[in-house]
């Protein structure tokens, strides 16, 4: 029944939007605590609106008209690629299995690799037609085998979007092809989205690093190869090209959401409005190369074991701890990052119980006195309270293996 169906996705999407929320305010005082200022004259663009961010921390490095409603044409298909992959984490879709083209996928137009009413292709070819040449009858063809249908599936991404933070963002389709005023985004939201995923889901570079690559096309008239071929020039281009996704129609002119890696750090250059395809590209490497040349990451992997933390009311006499996540700092002021001093704060003695994932103190991270951030360190298991039988046979078991 489509409408009990219908009721269930929305149920879902609801709780998936409360704790997508949680994540991305986290993300966003991350970005914040770095401290840069937003550049918003260091480079001079054509294109009306733009927005370059580091992808590990979120900083914002340029700004221009980032939050400036316009139309994503094909960006939009960034959504429905992250939708997708979250989809194969929670196991509810495999790469392998098999998904019949429906009439209406077939039907779309645009760009498209020809699926035909009827043929099958796997989820994992779907995301190559998505990501290399732009499908719009592959992006309908995923969203219909992920959610049931692309209304179900056009809900689905609105609220992610919403539970991502991305306020000035609306879908009415999964490929862009819509070009309604309904239907419309800002260069900040691409970047969000774009972070989510390339730093959640970072496979995604396997299928957007391809230039060139066939697929088959297996029909009732037999069986033909059809070449995909990459809409990012990027990839051939500009040397630390790793994606992500064009767009382009009338009313939305021609965009990109470019991403880079280059010194173990990934940048997202989102240009929106250019009035030619080529303009994008050369503003997006603009943006790219001028990120690159004024940003330095810090990184500590924090791998160090940390010391056991004393504990009180227990049987136990120690309760273990670890870092929640490595820390990474960007700095765009060309300080000396060698000088940066890491203080660990946990408590001399906690009280039982305590529980596995709940904070115990946290890392600190200095320069010339100054904090740059932090990272929380977490109890690694769940400790209970001690009872008096509980001691009475600690002290037992002690007697017999000292007798």
């Amino acid at each position: 029944m489509k409408w009990v169906r219908k009721r269930i996705y929305r149920m879902l999407a609801a709780v998936m939007a409360v704790v997508v929320l949680a994540q991305s305010t986290a993300f966003a005082e991350e970005g914040a605590e770095q401290g840069n200022t937003v550049n918003t004259t260091a480079v001079t663009l054509a294109s009306p609106s733009a927005i370059l961010m580091e992808a590990s921390t979120g900083t914002v490095l340029f700004e221009k008209n980032p939050d400036e409603i316009r139309s994503p044409a094909s960006i939009t298909k960034i959504m429905t690629l992250l939708l997708t992959f979250e989809a194969l984490e929670k196991g509810r879709i495999k790469l392998e299995d098999e998904v019949t083209t429906s009439a209406y996928a077939k039907s779309m137009g645009g760009s498209q690799v020809f699926l035909e009413e009827g043929e099958i292709q796997t989820v994992d070819t779907l995301i190559k037609c998505i990501a290399v040449a732009s499908g719009n009858d592959a992006a309908v063809a995923a969203a219909e085998y992920v959610a049931g249908g692309e209304e179900e599936f056009v809900y689905l991404m609105n609220q992610r979007a919403a539970g991502l933070g991305m306020e000035n963002t609306h879908f009415e389709d999964c490929c862009g092809l819509t070009d309604s005023d309904g239907h419309y985004t800002t260069a900040r939201d691409v970047a969000i989205m774009s972070r989510e995923l390339i730093t959640k889901y970072p496979k995604i570079f396997d299928y957007t690093g391809i230039w060139m690559e066939d697929i088959t096309h297996t029909t009732n008239r037999g069986s033909e190869t059809f070449t995909l071929s990459s809409t990012n020039k990027l990839l051939k281009s500009y040397e630390w090209a790793t994606g992500l996704k064009t767009g382009s129609t009338s009313k939305a002119k021609f965009c990109l959401s470019a991403t880079a890696r280059k010194d173990n750090m990934d940048l997202i250059a989102v240009v929106m409005g250019a009035e030619e395809g080529k303009i994008r590209f050369a503003e997006a490497i603009t943006l790219l190369s001028y990120g690159y040349s004024v940003s330095h990451i810090y990184e500590d992997k924090n791998e160090d074991v940390l010391p056991n933390v004393p504990i009180k009311g227990a049987i136990v006499e120690e309760v273990k701890v670890a870092y929640q996540t490595p820390f990474r700092y960007l700095d765009t002021t060309g300080q000396n990052l060698d000088g940066v001093e890491k203080i660990i704060s946990l408590p001399e003695q906690v009280q039982a119980p305590v529980k596995a994932g709940d904070v115990a103190g946290e890392a600190i991270y200095l320069l010339a006195g100054n904090k740059l951030g932090s990272v929380p360190i977490l109890f690694e298991e769940d400790i209970p309270e001690a009872v008096y039988r509980d001691f009475v046979k600690k002290a037992f078991l002690e007697f017999l293996l000292s007798a």
